[in-house]
């Protein structure tokens, strides 16, 4: 079994364990490393070297006499006695008073060992720990601890190994980036005719559509190394070290061209700049932007290096950055549709055990809106559940349970509802889900479970589209509402009171009712006037009100109307149909999980429904 690895120092033990061993060398070795030996002798000695005239230089301190031969060749002490004319006859034997007497005989020896010795020590030991800190950053260059290198990964052509086959779901993000590829083989034939290629492609899209995959494909299609650096690698403490850092990736660039050069999240240094009014408009961060956007137009495109950034925050970007002639070119990586859903699926699936018969259709129906990145985890925790239950190849049931496991978490088997809790959780979804089939306009419902989930939902409805959806009419949106009130009006119809459960479907219905107002112009009272925008459409649907504060009042009572009509057209529907409601209700308490087709055919047995 392999033993655990001891945990490494931190940077700061080197300087601590450095400076320690410094100090005990200028305390204990260093003042008596060539120190003479120091003679004791008796006062009947000095008295008569005094006499003898063979006395150099003589301290006195206290009770202790310290002196050297007329050729300081030797330190003598000894103690004094009371001997008043000791003086006078230091004098007349031409003796030299003062106030230290060094021990060390020759005064360039002296200037050796006290000066230059613990500066060759210290630079030593700091060139030492310095290079031992710099493998530990995964530094290797000259600088101290590699704060001038840039640090960027290199995937070199043989290892990287990644193709656009094996990117999925991204077919027009591909296309735009194969003119690149086309450019890396063969630059003659753009040169022939004049063509200069893009200096910089920018990848824009949400998280975990697959930007870094892509850029990877791209230097495996090419056949090209490929340095890969995220934007947070150029931040440094110190001033300048992120230009640094800028300057040495372009010229490891340029050396190794024809190249792919990625920088992920290129948000973290290219952000806008605030044109001084804060700070002065000098700080790191500008710094390394300004010094990225000068080597962009300093080095030759045609040499075959490319420059590739992906970001979620293009409104983010400063504008220099985006002009023509560094990042020309924005390749959108958008979220996947059913087919690119579908595919990507397929390419996951390779890579574990599945039976024969598994439909990717549904499952991608399924998780409409999921990245390729949640698609790729919905595979591996499907293999997970075949695991855990014992099964060698994971089956369609396998994959269908992941999808929820990524929608609303595990499910949570330490939670157990009380009887009343479990009623009202039980009415609450079939409320969801008997306004959802009552409307044309509505998904069809695909499931309905009671048992709670790790993510705090103590029940949940599961609707699918059945095709692929891009627009949404005033209808539909209306119908999303009516079907989101529908579980707070089961209770207050049946129970004659309401609980919390409702929380995450008024924040959605508000949501929605909202964006109807101030947004897609769908209200009589307003028209088509857009009072708010959104901040980011990759990170959050998040919107800011840019009306006046008399206006937002109105907005405020028009959304408050649109969710009452609302609720009260689901509350409707459900009083003319409270058999129903009953019988569903009582179905799904015993059975807790209840499909789309036991759903319908309840529904259907006895009788149509009142609309």
């Amino acid at each position: 079994m392999e033993r655990p690895k001891k945990p490494k120092k931190s940077s700061i033990s080197y300087w601590i364990i450095a400076l320690c061993v410094f100090l005990a060398l200028q305390a204990f070795v260093f003042p008596r490393l060539f120190q003479q030996s120091v003679k004791e002798v008796s006062y009947d000695t000095f008295i008569s070297m005094t006499e003898e005239k063979n006395i150099g230089a003589v301290q006195i301190e206290g009770s202790q006499i310290t002196f050297t031969d007329k050729n300081e060749k030797q330190v003598y002490r000894t103690g004094t006695l009371d001997d008043p004319e000791m003086i006078q006859r230091l004098y007349e034997s031409g003796a030299e008073f003062q106030s230290k007497i060094d021990s060390t005989s020759n005064p360039l020896l002296q200037f050796l060992i006290s000066i230059v010795l613990p500066i060759v020590l210290m630079i030593l030991i700091f060139r030492f720990f310095s290079k031992k800190m710099t493998e530990r950053m995964g530094g290797s260059g000259s600088m101290m601890f590699g704060m001038g290198k840039s640090n960027a990964k290199i995937y070199v052509k043989s290892t990287a190994g990644i193709k656009f086959q094996d990117v999925a779901g991204e077919e027009e993000a591909k296309e735009l980036l194969t003119e690149i590829v086309d450019f890396l083989h063969k630059p003659e034939r753009y040169q022939e005719i004049g063509a200069s290629m893009p200096k910089g492609a920018l990848l824009v899209g949400p998280p975990g559509t697959g930007k870094t995959l892509l850029a990877k494909a791209v230097a495996g299609e090419a056949d090209v190394p490929f340095f890969s650096i995220s934007g947070s690698e150029f931040v440094e403490m110190f001033v300048g070290m992120g230009a640094a850092k800028v300057r040495d990736l372009f010229q490891q660039a340029n050396e190794k061209a024809p190249c792919i050069v990625f920088i992920d999240e290129i948000d973290a240094i290219g952000k806008k700049r605030d044109g001084g009014q804060f700070g002065g408009g000098n700080d790191e961060r500008e710094q390394t932007l300004n010094q990225l956007l000068t080597e962009m137009d300093g080095f030759d495109g045609s040499k075959g290096v490319v420059i590739l950034a992906a970001t979620n925050r293009p409104e983010a970007l400063d504008p220099a950055l985006l002009r023509p002639g560094r990042f020309d070119r924005r390749i959108p990586v958008e979220l996947p549709d059913l087919e690119g859903r579908i595919d990507i699926l397929k390419v996951h699936a390779k890579k574990i055990q599945l039976v024969d018969n598994v439909d990717f259709s549904v499952i991608a129906r399924t998780a409409a809106g999921a990245s390729g990145a949640e698609l790729a985890n919905i595979v591996n925790e499907a293999a997970l559940r075949a695991v855990r239950l014992g099964r060698s190849r994971a089956t369609q049931e396998d994959l269908m349970e992941s999808v929820e496991v990524v929608i609303a978490g595990y499910q949570k088997k330490n939670r157990v509802l009380s009887n009343k809790e479990k009623l009202i959780v039980a009415y609450h979804e079939i409320g969801h889900a008997l306004v959802a089939a009552m409307q044309s306009h509505s998904a069809p419902v695909q499931k309905i479970t009671i048992i709670p989930r790790t993510s705090g939902a103590l029940g949940y409805t599961m609707q699918v589209e059945e095709d692929e959806h891009y627009l949404m009419t005033q209808t539909e949106i209306e119908n999303k509402i009516a079907t989101l009130t529908g579980g707070r009006a089961a209770e207050e119809l049946v129970f004659h009171e309401i609980t919390t459960g409702a929380s995450n479907d008024i924040e959605k219905a508000t949501k929605m009712a909202r964006a109807m107002v101030s947004r897609f112009g769908m209200s009589e009272e307003f028209g088509m006037v857009a009072m708010e925008t959104v901040q980011n459409q990759y990170l959050s649907s998040d919107a800011s009100l840019t009306c006046s504060m008399e206006t937002q009042t109105r907005i405020d009572k028009k959304v408050s109307e649109i969710i009452q009509n609302q609720y009260d057209r689901a509350m409707t529907m459900l009083k003319s149909n409270v058999a129903k409601l009953d019988e569903l209700a009582k179905y799904l308490y015993e059975h807790e999980t209840i499909t789309g087709e036991e759903f319908m055919q309840i529904l259907n047995r006895s009788g149509a429904l009142v609309q």
